[in-house]
């Protein structure tokens, strides 16, 4: 019996990836549901080519656009998640990037057996909620990141008291040989160009300024519940190791894998019974491991580290620093704000005078979660004297 999946965000780097998976298993799948934002031929391309029984598009404009293109087809091509009458799903990718992301992903939850988490922004600032449905509606949830992944992988047969230290690998961006004065002049094209993976613009952003390991950092305590003592940031340019465990008793364990997400997505989605050389082909290396570098991570460089022992002092602190680094992103890309000024807000931010009062807060939904997100935003484009 062929498997009910759906993806959301099925234009991005994750959605591309499992669609590539499920072309090589066709028998296997039925694909319910995608759901897109802006990428107008690529949305029209998915519809022809896997025949999606749902559509959604965020963006109205699109919407419309795609909607009168495909009028005389069966595709029910909608704008709104609240408008679809699902039944169980055996899959679905929760990939929609940023704070965007946490409404669906919650209502997916709820759809399907099993979910596969590549939007950390979700996890960062609702997992509570996740958690709670999650466990109401007896459904698994598995991260995709390769970090995550990695680490979902090597502590699965561990007690916490085994862990003596859990390593996140960052590959140090575009930026990591850089010296101080360097950095003062980077301009969004710089920062885009990311030496090892594809990705969107907003997380090839996150990773020239190594938020995305702070963010992977909030990430992983929420999802393995692991205190900020047993986790720490290590720079691997070769971004071949995702993750390290150090154990209690001596010995270190890792996984190491080439840069693809189709691997850790194509293990999450046939639970590790597979054989990747049916959806990937392995570069052509030399029958021997690269030599593997590893080492600490350069505060000039990357001040941002800074965050890292405050990610979760508060409740709603992660809420905060996430919808700061967005809208930061956002007007760096836009070239309203320097590169440095990214990092130097948000460790602002978290010293203003109603930071507490927003980041003690306990969020019972996403309404409440949305208020600090947009306290934060406001607050940040005050700061700079930004107007809309």
């Amino acid at each position: 019996m062929k498997k009910n999946i759906s993806i959301l965000g099925s234009t991005g780097s994750v959605g591309l990836s499992t669609l590539k998976i499920i072309e090589r298993k066709k028998e296997y799948f039925r694909i319910i549901l995608l759901a897109a934002n802006n990428n107008y031929k690529l949305i029209c391309k998915q519809i022809k080519k896997y025949g999606p029984k749902y559509f959604i598009i965020n963006n109205l404009r699109v919407y419309e656009k795609v909607k009168k293109k495909f009028e005389n087809k069966k595709i029910k091509i909608l704008h709104d998640f609240k408008q679809l009458n699902l039944r169980k799903l055996d899959i679905s990718v929760a990939a929609i990037p940023g704070i965007a992301g946490l409404e669906p992903t919650l209502m997916f939850i709820k759809y399907s057996k099993k979910i596969l988490i590549a939007n950390k922004e979700s996890v960062i600032c609702g997992w509570h909620l996740m958690k709670k449905i999650a466990t109401k509606n007896k459904t698994t949830i598995i991260p995709v990141d390769s970090e995550h992944y990695s680490i979902f992988k090597l502590i699965k047969h561990l007690q916490q008291k085994e862990i003596e230290k859990i390593y996140i690998t960052a590959s140090g961006g575009p930026f990591l040989n850089y010296k101080k004065q360097q950095m003062q002049k980077i301009t969004p094209q710089e920062a885009l160009k990311h030496p090892k993976w594809k990705m969107g613009k907003k997380i090839t952003i996150d990773s020239s300024t190594l938020m995305n390991k702070i963010l992977e950092l909030i990430e992983a305590q929420k999802l393995f519940d692991l205190p900020n003592n047993k986790l720490d940031i290590v720079i691997h340019p070769n971004s071949l190791v995702h993750a390290i465990i150090k154990k209690r008793n001596g010995l270190t364990t890792f996984i190491y894998h080439d840069t693809s997400m189709i691997i850790p997505l194509a293990n999450a989605i046939f639970d590790g019974k597979l054989n990747i050389k049916e959806f990937y082909k392995t570069e052509k290396k030399k029958n021997k491991l690269e030599n593997l570098v590893f080492d600490k991570v350069d505060k000039r460089i990357f001040p941002v580290i800074n965050l890292k022992n405050r990610a979760n002092e508060y409740p709603s602190t992660s809420i905060i620093i996430n919808a700061a680094n967005e809208i930061l992103v956002e007007l760096f890309l836009d070239k309203k704000i320097p590169f440095l000024s990214i990092s130097k807000t948000i460790l602002k931010i978290l010293n203003d005078r109603n930071y507490k009062k927003y980041a003690i807060r306990k969020p019972k939904n996403i309404h409440e979660i949305t208020k600090i997100d947009k306290w934060t935003r406001e607050n940040i484009k005050k700061k700079l004297k930004i107007d809309d």
